[in-house]
C-alpha cells in the first residue's frame, strides 16, 4: 500500500480517535477510577475491537454486518447493559484515600470484556470502518501484506491517542487527595459511564 494512502487513513482515524466520543469517555472514566496501570487490558481490547472491524472491512464483510445487523444491535444493548452495570459499581465504590488505596475496579479479564464490548458496540467505530474507510481506501485492492500495513497504521495512532487520553486522566486522578474528591470522580465517572451507555443506545 503506498504511503500516501495510509497517510489519508491515519489522518482520518486520527480525527475519529481524538475527538471525545464513547470510546474515549469509557477509557477516560475507567483511569479516574483504577488508574493507569490496571486499565492496561481495558486498552488492549479496544484495539483488538478496532482490528476486528477493520478485518471484517477488509474481507468484506461490511455487506454482511449489514445483512445481520439485528445481531449487532442484540450486541450493542449487552454492552449497554453492562455499562450500565459498571456506571452502578462506580456510583457505589467506598471513596477511599490512603496510598494507592484509591479506587479499584474490576479483574483485568472483566477490563477487557469492557473494552471490547464498548468498541463492538460503538457506533462511531463501526461506521468509520464499514461505511467511510471504504471510501478513503480501494478495499478490493487490500491483499493480506496491506491488510498488515492498515492494523499497524491503526495500532499506532490508537495508542498514540488513547495514552494520550490516559495520561490526561492520570493527572486529574492525581489530585484524588480527600474523601470528598475521590467520592466526585467516583460519580462523575459514573455519571459519564452512563452517558457512553446513553450514547452508545440511542444512535
Amino acid at each position: 500500500m503506498t504511503v500516501s494512502a495510509l497517510l489519508v487513513f491515519a489522518v482520518a482515524l486520527i480525527v475519529v480517535a481524538g475527538t471525545p466520543g464513547p470510546s474515549v469517555a469509557a477509557l477516560v472514566a475507567r483511569v479516574l477510577t483504577n488508574g493507569f496501570r490496571d486499565v492496561l487490558p481495558f486498552l488492549a481490547a479496544m484495539w483488538l475491537g478496532e482490528a476486528l472491524w477493520l478485518t471484517c472491512a477488509v474481507a468484506g464483510l461490511a455487506v454482511l454486518a449489514r445483512s445481520f445487523g439485528m445481531l449487532f444491535v442484540v450486541l450493542k444493548f449487552v454492552g449497554v447493559a453492562y455499562l450500565l452495570f459498571l456506571a452502578w459499581k462506580m456510583w457505589r465504590a467506598p471513596a477511599n484515600v490512603a496510598g494507592d488505596d484509591l479506587p479499584r475496579g474490576q479483574s483485568p479479564w472483566r477490563m477487557f470484556v469492557a473494552g471490547l464490548l464498548v468498541t463492538l458496540g460503538n457506533p462511531k467505530i463501526m461506521m468509520f470502518y464499514l461505511a467511510l474507510l471504504p471510501t478513503i481506501i480501494d478495499l478490493s485492492r487490500v491483499g493480506t501484506l496491506a491488510w498488515l500495513e492498515l492494523t499497524l497504521t491503526m495500532l499506532f495512532v490508537l495508542m498514540t491517542a488513547d495514552f494520550a487520553w490516559a495520561l490526561l486522566a492520570t493527572r486529574a486522578r492525581k489530585l484524588l487527595t480527600t474523601r470528598r474528591a475521590v467520592r466526585i470522580s467516583n460519580r462523575a465517572s459514573a455519571t459519564m459511564m452512563a452517558g457512553v451507555a446513553a450514547a452508545i443506545a440511542t444512535r
